[in-house]
């Protein structure tokens, strides 16, 4: 059995364990794309959490306004990145990889520019500015890069299958590849030995869009160059964004963008099996090349099935490991019940799109890092009264509600049990009152409550309250 804590060969290197964290931006940089202490805190506690593979936030190879976003187009940012891997190095045995990018302008006015714009001479200088930032990367103490194929960006949009330009650079399936073959090429020129890994999309998840069977082709070429891994997202694409009056186009607001984050109306792992056609392809191609699933994988129970049942390789955490960066020493020690567990409400893909520093709404109030376990002043946390939880029958829904529980809880664990079976966490909160309208009738349910702190441990449960929806309700 394969399990998330078994080390795995990437290139030259070795995993610890096969959890990742995939590359998340923080806006906690400033527009001048330079690391801060916040960003280096950031990333020396997921260090610290005991993930295997840590990829640091996607940074610009080229001078271009944008907002909060990290930065390794000149050799003035080196001296910054490298406080970041020092940090991660210094605080456990990840291995650290810088995401790099090249993106396209858009403004306020809805306004963007398509690689229709660009010039064969804006092309050619690609590959170069590419190959300078992973050498920066090497120079700053990262163990790789990953090449960002993925979503709305320059590469991405090349390997689209809206890619319509009429010269070597579009249409065809090798035409849609010449650039990002020839970003690879000239990056692993470079660098040499230095892992190179490539993030791309598994499916667009837009009209006359590709899919997993072009998908597995780019892998397959992407291994032929040597990939050290690939990576595999879905969607994020800005032919169907929303455009927000006086905003930039977000590409993750349409459905492609839900299929990239999907939220709590998804299933676990519900895009895990494009990641497992893919590696089925590169296995019968002859590669050994691992594959990095991830959407919506919020456990370690979860991991261990995915790899088991080779889907991938290694599984990225995004959200459950911002939601709790020690989830996989919390899992590793026995101490799972103390997981501050992501409940996929994509309050961070908000804070994102609006330009914010992203937290996660299961952090204290103000809190801009996620707590460290120990941190919290208070070890228990009681109820005030024995029977504090209380459920009312609606129409179609079941209404629940607690006073707050002594003792400095931020939150708290709704579980439900199903006509006398386990009881299974269906949300977490920072409030004391949730609506359940996913009860139905012909059912008999039953709830408790269970705070938890900042550091996720959690408190006394409270009573258990019954429902019983008969069928004639």
């Amino acid at each position: 059995m394969v399990s998330a804590f078994d080390p795995l060969s990437v290139g030259s290197l070795e995993l610890s364990n096969r959890l990742a964290v995939p590359a998340m931006v923080t806006r906690l940089s400033g527009e001048d794309g330079f690391v801060n202490e916040p960003i280096v805190e950031r990333y020396r506690r997921f260090a610290e959490g005991g993930v295997g593979l840590i990829v640091v936030e996607a940074s610009a190879i080229h001078e271009s306004r944008s907002g909060p976003l990290l930065r390794v187009s000149s050799d003035e940012f080196v001296p910054g990145l490298e406080r970041v891997t020092q940090a991660c190095h210094s605080a456990g045995p990840a291995k650290v990889f810088l995401q790099i990018i090249h993106f396209l302008k858009i403004a306020r006015s809805g306004w963007r520019q398509k690689i229709a714009d660009l010039g064969v001479d804006d092309l050619e200088v690609l590959p170069g500015l590419f190959a300078d930032a992973a050498e920066r990367a090497a120079l700053a103490g990262f163990d790789g890069v990953e090449l960002h194929m993925a979503h709305a960006y320059t590469l991405s949009s090349f390997l689209s299958r809206q890619n319509r330009r009429r010269d070597e650079y579009g249409r065809t399936l090798e035409n849609r590849l010449r650039l990002p073959t020839a970003v690879m090429q000239a990056v692993t020129e470079r660098v040499g030995d230095f892992p190179v890994s490539v993030r791309f999309n598994a499916d667009e998840a837009i009209r006359r869009g590709y899919s997993v069977d072009d998908a597995a082709v780019f892998a397959v070429r992407f291994a032929d160059l040597g990939a050290a891994y690939v990576s595999l997202s879905v969607g994020g694409k800005f032919e169907d964004a929303v455009h927000r009056d006086g905003e930039p186009l977000y590409p993750y607001t349409g459905f492609s963008g839900d299929r990239c984050m999907p939220g709590s109306n998804y299933p676990d792992a519900v895009n895990i099996w494009m990641a497992r056609s893919v590696r089925r392809e590169l296995r019968a191609a002859g590669h050994d090349t691992p594959v990095l699933g991830t959407g919506k994988i919020g456990s370690v129970e979860l991991a261990d099935r995915v790899l088991d049942d080779e889907s991938c390789d290694i599984v990225g955490m995004a959200r459950a490991l911002l939601a709790d960066p020690y989830l996989p020493a919390k899992a590793r020690d026995g101490r799972v019940d103390e997981t501050v567990r992501c409940i996929y409400c994509n309050v961070c893909k908000s804070l994102d799109g609006s330009f914010k520093t992203v937290v996660c709404y299961l952090w204290p109030a103000g809190a801009t890092q996620a707590p460290r376990p120990g941190e919290s002043t208070e070890s228990e946390l009681l109820w005030t009264n024995d029977k504090p939880l209380n459920a009312t029958l609606r129409p179609g829904e079941v209404r629940l509600s607690w006073p707050a529980a002594d003792g400095g809880a931020t939150g708290y664990d709704l579980m439900r049990s199903t006509d006398g079976g386990t009881f299974d966490r269906i949300t977490a909160c920072t409030r004391t009152r949730h609506l359940d309208d996913r009860a139905l009738s012909g059912h008999r349910y039953q709830y408790r409550v269970v705070p938890y702190d900042s550091a996720g441990r959690r408190g006394q449960a409270s009573n258990r309250v019954e429902v019983d929806l008969m069928a004639d309700q």
